[in-house]
Formats: structure tokens, C-alpha cells, sequence
């Protein structure tokens, strides 16, 4: 869903578009303000006809023209009272001026024919047909109008004038009956405008013809005479579709008229020009539904491109407007948009029609020209300030027009030239008056001697008075006959000065003349070049801009890898510590157990080599009888420790063996599965917790581990291990035992083989003290703490493997 000001159907009148839509902007061109009118849209939606009509039915340009007529009808300027010039300006021109400009265009070879006696084309005549007499209120009577027109296309991103005259058709050749295109030298095709800018920042084309026209007909008469110069191809969508932007302007001069209110006012600061553009774009199509090809596909890609600029500039302003930012929009990328670049600045007011297919195959492009059209309603541009008043007092025109035929009737009453006549009879009177008047004539007697000589006396008297005056007139013509020779003299010699001066200056206006060529050639090749390097800045610019995403995107994937790096440098160094640990508790428990093995067999071998030695230093004589197991388990504490083999040697002492780590605190785990051994030497670990399980509280408040563990070994015997180890705390709050030494505990029974001495007939007494030492399993049955490896014997083990 898309909101628009005003949706109309598809079986609206062209009166009723036009007064919602363009009427509006007709009111502001005759009050001094600019406005644009955009018809926008996809191919073949209806643009060109919104904007032209059809035959019976005109369309908004031809009502806009038949508005302006009939608005400013009666007030219109004459012909070349007001001249444009080539600078987006105005000039005004007094009526002898005007007068011999129009004398210079009636002299020409083929004059024009006027307005009023100018037959109707009929193949438009039916578009202007207007009925409705439309008219703006309130017009301003106390000046005088005038209408220039102007016709453009923007054709693959160049400007051409459709109202240029040439030898013949430029955008269609002529062709010969061979059916190839007929070579002529004098053909100069059509050349391409250029934009620039006037002194009030305002954008013109510049060498645009301009033509004056003064009625509805002529006007539309010189759009139809570009229309039929505009480019136009047949399309897989459209048999007659526009390949180029067309721009119809309509400029409109006032001026005051001066306080006699009889002529125009010679200021040109008090001259107000103000335009109404009417563009018709070119549809966007895409090209794989248009099938173009060749020129075709150049003109769309250049026709979307320029739609594309037109967009951008749209979105810079709702942006900049939005948020405040400060944006550059791109009105340069696009002659289209660098046209109207004051209108988006906030000169004028801008309408834009949208024209909608309802076609199912055009869903997709009218959804984006819909989207675009709802966007920019939401661009706001400032409105221009109203020009200033002149100060005149308003109503001059009818005033003066009152007092003209209020003259011409009382003249018509007086009778006209005759009292002209009768001024000039009283002056001649008046002028014989001042001579004596003449007596009387009448002679009544032959002896009248009075009457005649009265007469000579006054006739006499008017000849002196005719003399002197004659005299009088002699030297007033001689002095006057000087003062105009004089005059002449004076006249001749300034004229000489003037001629000189007049030299002088056109000597000047020549050189400045031929220096304003120089600069103009040189203003268009720094145009060219301007253009060059804008095209070339352009191009760097979006180089620069994939460059900049190139390095944005290279940039992010190498911080994507560094991370990932250091996700597996952090993840390797676990493994590797883990590892490492890991082999070093596996490599300690391999070196421990083949040292355990070692010793075991270095304890074998010793043990072997004793008891070869005790069978070698052994006498023959018998061995006592010694008691048995059984008694001996009877009453352990009463068994005394084998003697030494020197007689009466202090008996061993009793002692409990204590731990090393006597000042560290232990746990000593004891399984309830362990059976009580009844050996001398028994484990004692001081401030130790005795537990029958291992618990986390219990490994909480140590720093040591035992467990003591029973096994049976080889010979039958029960073997006890004590395993010791440290207490960590591991990172998750836990505790954990690593082991580091282990110590064992062995009890074995005598066997019943005794070792005696070789002599056959030994004494008793000798042999039972021999047989307190000689009996090796009697010794061996009590434990003697020792150290691995030592000369002690066998009976006791420890062996440990720091870590």
C-alpha cells in the first residue's frame, strides 16, 4: 500500500488532472513564481499522452498555455518590447525600439505571417480546442505580459533544441531509392547544449531558442513543430515510446507600467521573469522485456541512469532533511538533474504525476516507481520570497485609458483641427492690431482737402512702422542667419568628436568583441575539460568507494582469522597443556613402575646372594626347634627380635614408625575391607582424619592423601600398601589427589628348612646360640624399617618417586 495527495482512476478527464494538478502552478507562474511538472512512470504508462493529450481531449500543456493566454490577454506587451538575452536575463525596450524590430523582422525574406490571420494546423487543431476558458483571478492590470517558449530533449545525456532550425529532418535522414542514405556536405547535424549557470544561481541552456509567442495557437504550434523532432522508437512494450527526457518551458516576462500608466516602465530591476517546466521522461524498462539491442539498449541504459540520478538526489535530500545532515547531492551525474537543480534547492514548487499500468507484466517496475513517488512527498524544499512592489499607485492602466477617450470625445465635440485654425487667426490679428488704424475713405466733396491728406499721414506712418519692422526682421534673420552658422560650426566640430569617440569605442567593442570570443572558446574547452574531469572524478570516486569495501570487507575477514586464530592458539595450548600433562603423569607412572621393578629384582638378587651366603657360612651342626606360627600369633607382643651374631647383644627396641610429613595434616582413608595385621611395625600418621570413604569435605581440610590397601601376595602372605599423595584444588572449586610415593608393609612365615652347620657331632650349647642367628626365617620375621638398595635385607620396602 502506497498514500499519495490525490490517486485518480483510470476513467478521469484530462479538466479535472489539470485542475487538481497544474492549475496551481499556472497561479504561481503569473504571480512570479517557478514551478515544475513531472510526468513519471514506466514505458508505455501513459505519460506522453497525460502530458500532450489526444485529438478532442487536450492534455495539460495546451490547457496550461490556454490559461495563461486568457488570464493575460487584454494586458499583453507588443512584440520586442521585452528581449531575452543570452544570459537567463531580460532587457525591456521603449516602443520605437520594439517598433524597428519588428520592421527589421517584416523585412525579412519570408516574413512571418501574424498571429491573428495564422491558419490552424488540423492536426492539432483539436488538441487546443480548449472550451473551458479557464483564467487566473485577480491579475495585476497595472502590468504587461509576455510569453517566451522553449523546447529540449536530454537524449543519451545530451541537451538538444528541437526548436533549432536545419537544412532538413536531423533525426531522420533522407534516402535515395537504393535505399541508402543520401550523402550531403551542407548537412550540419544537430549540436549538443550546454548548461551553465546565471548570476542568480539559477540553471539555463545556453544558445536555447526562445520564441515570443501572444496566443494559445502559436504556442502550441511551436510545440508540435518539436514534437515531431523528438526521438521515439518502436519498443517489444511501446510502438511510439520516448527515448529522451523533453522539457517545455514556458517563461513569462512582466513589468510595471509607468505612473502615466501609458508605457512600460524602463527599469529592468522592476522586471520579474518567471518559468513553468513541463517534462515529459522517458519510461524506465528493463531490457530483457524490451528485447533492445544496439542503439536501443544505449538509450535505456542511458534513460534509467538518468532516472536512477534523479532518485539518488531525492534520497540525499530526505536524508539531509531527516537527520540533519549536510550531504553533497549529485546533481552533476545527470544533466537532468543538474537542470533543475534550483527547484530541488527550493526555487519553485514541483509536482509529479505518476502514471501506473495496471498490466500484470508491470507489477514489479510500478511497484518501485510507486515506492520512489511515496518517498518524495516526504522532501521538504523552502518556498522563495515574493518580489517587492514597484511603489506606483495601482489602477494607472484604466486611468489612462479613461483620460484618452474622455480627450478624444471633447475634441470630437469641438470640432477638431478647426480650432486649431482659429488660434492661429487671432494670433495674426492680434499682430495687426498693434498698426494705427485707418481713417475714413468716404470723399464727399470735391474740396475736401482733409481726408486724403489724413490717409498719406497714416499710410505714411504704417510704411515707417513696416520699414522698421523690416529692418528690425533684417537683423533679427542675420543674427539668427549667425548664431546657425554657429550652431553649425559648433555642430560639425562636436560631430567630428563624436565621430572620433565613436571610432575609438568601436575599435574597442571590436577588440572586446574578438576578446569575448577568445574567452568564450576558452570557456567551452575548460567546460570540456571540466566535463572530462568531473566524469574522471566520478569514476575515481567509485573506484575509491569499491576500494574502501574491498578493504572494509578484507579488513573484516582478517580480523574474522585473527580471532579465529586466537580461539585455536587458546584451544591448541589447552590440548597442549592437557597433553603434556597428561605424558608427564603417564611417563611418571612408567618410571616408577620400572623403578619399582628394578628394585624388585635388585631386592631378588640381594636376597638370593644373602641366603647363598648364609647356606656357605652356615655349620652343620642342627638348628633348634622354633616355634611355631600358630604360638607366635598367639602372643606377638612376648616374640623378642632375632639376636645378633655376636653372643649377649642388647635386644632390639620397639618403635612405631612415624611418618615424614608429621607437620602437615593428613587424610587416612582406610576401607572397612582391610584386615588387622598383628605386626610389630604399624602406620601411625598424627592429626590425620580417619575416613572409611574418601569425602570432598575431608580432602577440603588436608593437604595429604594415604590409602592404605591389602592384597594377598605370591607366598599367601597379606601384603599392605600405603599410597600417598598430594591434595590440589582444582579451577571448578573440587579437590584432586595426585600420587607420589608408595610404601609397603609385608609379613612372611618362617619356613620348616633350617640352615645348620656341616659337623656331624656339634656341641648343644653351641648349636642352640648358633641357632638364635642362624635361623634367617626367625630374623626375617620381624620388620626393619630401610631404604631401597640398602644391605639391611628384604623385610621392609620403601621406595618413592618424587615428582
Amino acid at each position: 500500500q502506497y498514500s499519495f495527495k490525490e490517486v485518480f482512476g483510470t476513467l478521469v478527464v484530462q479538466k479535472k488532472l489539470f485542475d487538481v494538478v497544474a492549475k496551481p502552478l499556472v497561479e504561481d507562474l503569473i504571480r512570479g513564481k517557478n514551478g515544475l511538472l513531472f510526468t513519471y512512470g514506466v514505458t508505455g504508462s501513459g505519460k506522453t499522452h497525460t502530458m500532450t493529450g489526444s485529438p478532442g481531449d487536450g492534455g495539460l500543456l495546451p490547457r496550461c498555455l490556454d490559461m495563461i493566454f486568457n488570464s493575460i490577454g487584454p494586458f499583453q506587451a507588443k512584440r520586442f518590447v521585452f528581449k531575452l538575452d543570452d544570459k537567463n536575463g531580460v532587457d525591456v525596450q521603449c516602443e520605437v525600439d520594439a517598433l524597428l524590430e519588428r520592421q527589421k523582422r517584416d523585412a525579412m525574406p519570408v516574413p512571418k505571417t501574424p498571429s491573428g490571420k495564422r491558419q490552424i494546423d488540423p492536426e492539432f487543431a483539436d488538441m487546443i480546442n480548449v472550451q473551458d476558458h479557464c483564467k487566473v483571478e485577480e491579475v495585476d492590470e497595472d502590468n504587461v505580459y509576455s510569453v517566451f517558449v522553449s523546447y529540449i530533449e536530454i537524449y543519451n545525456n545530451y541537451i538538444y533544441d528541437l526548436l533549432e532550425e536545419t537544412p532538413f529532418d536531423a533525426i531522420k535522414p533522407k534516402w535515395n531509392n537504393c535505399n541508402t542514405p543520401v550523402r550531403n556536405g551542407d548537412f550540419i547535424p544537430p549540436q549538443s547544449k550546454i548548461l551553465r549557470e546565471d548570476q542568480n544561481h539559477n540553471m539555463y541552456v545556453t544558445g536555447c531558442t526562445e520564441v515570443e509567442v501572444k496566443s494559445t495557437e502559436e504556442a502550441f504550434e511551436v510545440f508540435w513543430r518539436g514534437q515531431k523532432k523528438r526521438r521515439i522508437a518502436n519498443t517489444q512494450l511501446n510502438r511510439e515510446s520516448s527515448r529522451s527526457h523533453s522539457v517545455f518551458i514556458i517563461k513569462l516576462a512582466q513589468a510595471p507600467l509607468d505612473a502615466d500608466g501609458d508605457n512600460v516602465l524602463q527599469e529592468k530591476e522592476q522586471i520579474t521573469l518567471s518559468q513553468l517546466s513541463l517534462v515529459d521522461l522517458a519510461g524506465s524498462e528493463r531490457t530483457n522485456r524490451t528485447k533492445a539491442e544496439g542503439n536501443r539498449l544505449r538509450e535505456a541504459g542511458n534513460i534509467n541512469q538518468s532516472l536512477m540520478t534523479l532518485r539518488t538526489c531525492i534520497e540525499v535530500l530526505r536524508e539531509n532533511q531527516m537527520y540533519g545532515t549536510n550531504k553533497m547531492v549529485p546533481y552533476r551525474d545527470s544533466k537532468l538533474t543538474h537542470l533543475f537543480k534550483n527547484y530541488f534547492d527550493g526555487e519553485g514548487k514541483v509536482r509529479m504525476i505518476v502514471c501506473v499500468n495496471p498490466k500484470a507484466e508491470d507489477y514489479e517496475e510500478s511497484l518501485q516507481v510507486m515506492r520512489f513517488a511515496e518517498m518524495t512527498q516526504e522532501v521538504e524544499v523552502a518556498r522563495p520570497v515574493d518580489r517587492p512592489l514597484c511603489g506606483l499607485t495601482p489602477g494607472r492602466r484604466f486611468r489612462n485609458q479613461a483620460f484618452r477617450e474622455e480627450l478624444s470625445r471633447k475634441l470630437e465635440m469641438r470640432g477638431g483641427p478647426i480650432n486649431g485654425e482659429r488660434e492661429e487667426q487671432s494670433v495674426s490679428e492680434m499682430f495687426l492690431q498693434n498698426f494705427p488704424p485707418l481713417p475714413s475713405c468716404e470723399l464727399l466733396d470735391v474740396n475736401d482737402d482733409q481726408t486724403l491728406p489724413k490717409l498719406i499721414e497714416v499710410l505714411e506712418k504704417r510704411h515707417n512702422l513696416r520699414q522698421m519692422l523690416s529692418e528690425e526682421f533684417a537683423k533679427n534673420v542675420l543674427a539668427f542667419k549667425t548664431m546657425l552658422q554657429e550652431f553649425d560650426s559648433s555642430v560639425v566640430s562636436k560631430e567630428n568628436y563624436i565621430q572620433g569617440k565613436l571610432s575609438e569605442k568601436e575599435k574597442t567593442i571590436t577588440g572586446q568583441k574578438m576578446e569575448l570570443e577568445r574567452l568564450e572558446k576558452k570557456i567551452k574547452t575548460l567546460e570540456y575539460k571540466i566535463e572530462i574531469l568531473e566524469k574522471t572524478a566520478t569514476i575515481y570516486e567509485e573506484d575509491k568507494r569499491n576500494l574502501q569495501q574491498e578493504l572494509e570487507s578484507k579488513s573484516q575477514k582478517l580480523q574474522r582469522q585473527a580471532s579465529d586464530k586466537r580461539r585455536l592458539e587458546a584451544r591448541l595450548q589447552g590440548m597442549v597443556a592437557e597433553t603434556t600433562m597428561k605424558w608427564e603423569k603417564e611417563c611418571e607412572r612408567r618410571v616408577a613402575a620400572k623403578q619399582l621393578e628394578m628394585q624388585n629384582k635388585l631386592w631378588v638378587k640381594d636376597e638370593k646372594l644373602k641366603q647363598l651366603k648364609a647356606i656357605v657360612t652356615e655349620p652343620k651342626n642342627e638348628k633348634p626347634e622354633r616355634p611355631s606360627r600358630e604360638r607366635d600369633r598367639e602372643k606377638p607382643v612376648q616374640r623378642s627380635v632375632s639376636p645378633s651374631p655376636v653372643p649377649n647383644a642388647p635386644p632390639v627396641r620397639l618403635r612405631h614408625r612415624r611418618s615424614r610429613s608429621a607437620g602437615e595434616r593428613w587424610v587416612d582413608h582406610k576401607p572397612p575391607s582391610n584386615l588387622p595385621t598383628e605386626t610389630v611395625m604399624q602406620p601411625h600418621v598424627p592429626h590425620a582424619i580417619t575416613v572409611a570413604a574418601a569425602s570432598e569435605k575431608a580432602l577440603a581440610k588436608c593437604d595429604k592423601y594415604m590409602l592404605t590397601h591389602q592384597e594377598l601376595a605370591s607366598d599367601g602372605e597379606i601384603e599392605t600398601k600405603l599410597i600417598k599423595g598430594d591434595v590440589f584444588k582444582t579451577r571448578g572449586g573440587g579437590q584432586a589427589v595426585q600420587f607420589t610415593e608408595i610404601e609397603t608393609l609385608k609379613q612372611e612365615s618362617p619356613t620348616g628348612r633350617k640352615r645348620r652347620s656341616s659337623p656331624s657331632n656339634p656341641d648343644p650349647a653351641e648349636d642352640a646360640a648358633e641357632s638364635e642367628w642362624t635361623d634367617v626365617e626367625t630374623r626375617c620375621s620381624v620388620a626393619v624399617e630401610m631404604r631401597a638398595g640398602s644391605a639391611l635385607g628384604p623385610g621392609y620396602q620403601h621406595h618413592a618417586q618424587p615428582k
